[in-house]
């Protein structure tokens, strides 16, 4: 029997669509998608949090998130912030447009909540398709404060007392602990804020092409060598010890790629003539055998009592490479 590969359903009503298109239309339309493309690459991507963990607060759960723009922006999805006031998700933007603008609240809200509103923030998440609607996560808070100020006025309308009891019960929520806190630790973020202080350290010895890829380091490398080293995880002080930096070049590049070491240090001095750096970790070959190698790394840890016992199987199963010869 002969296959059918005709398109069906919207397949099919797409193609006689483009079929009746003009060429200006067609390069019109391939113009938006192309836009569209690049918006959604310029987003901001989750770095932690999940729509199964979500921040919960009494009997109200919010889906909350950690965004990897410049101020690790704290974010609470529209769908979300619009469940913990008690409305229904699907009319989220509309609720909250009317809440503020025009609304009985409108005396009660600062000047910077209708701005955040009408700005709402998009972001990607790795886990679900396109993009995601969200709000920095202090919002909710000020949303809080003006619907408590309009109940104490008396102005909430008949109906609206579920509204002013989730308003109190957020707020204490917040006076317990910061909502900044809050997210972190629903997120799982604090991990990954741990991780960056050491970043900061590894960054004396990597050169800038190298740079996005300290952050690929697992915060179970981390957590490991605190254990094996007999250091509280994550550290009392919100810093590693400064030799992390030192045994990491030890551990990770000594072992990456012959004469790596040597090279990160050249790289990162004022002299330098050539960026050879980018011959031992391109995106093709560089980055991919960075992660194996960490993959590795943290398994040997796993194995290990102490970091004496650590040091003695990774020897074993990645012994220091040779020195590259300093002969012309």
């Amino acid at each position: 029997m002969q296959e059918n590969n005709e398109p069906k359903g919207k397949a099919k009503g797409g193609k006689a669509r483009a079929a009746k298109m003009t060429a200006e239309e067609k390069k019109a339309q391939s113009l938006k998608m192309v836009q569209a493309k690049a918006e959604l690459a310029s987003m901001p991507k989750v770095i932690a949090g999940s729509n199964d963990e979500p921040l919960k607060i009494g009997e109200i759960e919010l889906e909350c998130y950690v965004l990897d723009d410049e101020n690790k922006t704290r974010v609470f999805s529209q769908r979300g912030l619009a469940s913990a006031l008690g409305w229904d998700p699907s009319q989220a933007a509309a609720r909250l447009a009317n809440f503020t603008e025009g609304g009985f609240l409108n005396p009660f809200v600062n000047n910077e909540i209708p701005d955040l509103l009408r700005g709402a923030l998009k972001f990607k998440n790795p886990h679900t398709p396109g993009y995601m609607i969200g709000y920095p996560a202090t919002i909710l808070a000020d949303l809080c404060d003006a619907i408590l100020a309009a109940d104490a006025k008396g102005v909430l309308k008949k109906g609206q007392e579920e509204l002013a009891r989730r308003a109190l019960l957020l707020v204490r929520g917040f006076a317990r602990v910061g909502i900044v806190a809050l997210v972190d630790e629903a997120t799982g973020y604090q991990r990954i804020r741990e991780r960056d202080s050491l970043a900061k350290i590894l960054e004396a010895f990597v050169a800038k092409e190298l740079q996005p890829w300290v952050h690929t380091f697992s915060p179970d490398y981390y957590e490991q060598l605190c254990r094996l080293r007999g250091i509280p995880y994550p550290p009392q002080k919100r810093n590693f010890p400064a030799y992390f930096g030192t045994l990491t070049n030890k551990i990770v590049y000594d072992r990456l790629a012959p004469g790596l070491r040597e090279e990160l240090k050249l790289a990162a001095s004022k002299s330098k003539k050539s960026g050879r750096l980018h011959q031992h970790l391109t995106q093709e070959i560089g980055h991919p055998k960075l992660r194996e190698h960490l993959s590795s790394v943290v398994t040997v840890m796993k194995l290990s009592n102490n970091y004496e016992d650590f040091e003695t199987k990774f020897e074993v199963v990645h012994p220091e490479l040779p020195k590259p010869s300093t002969r012309k």
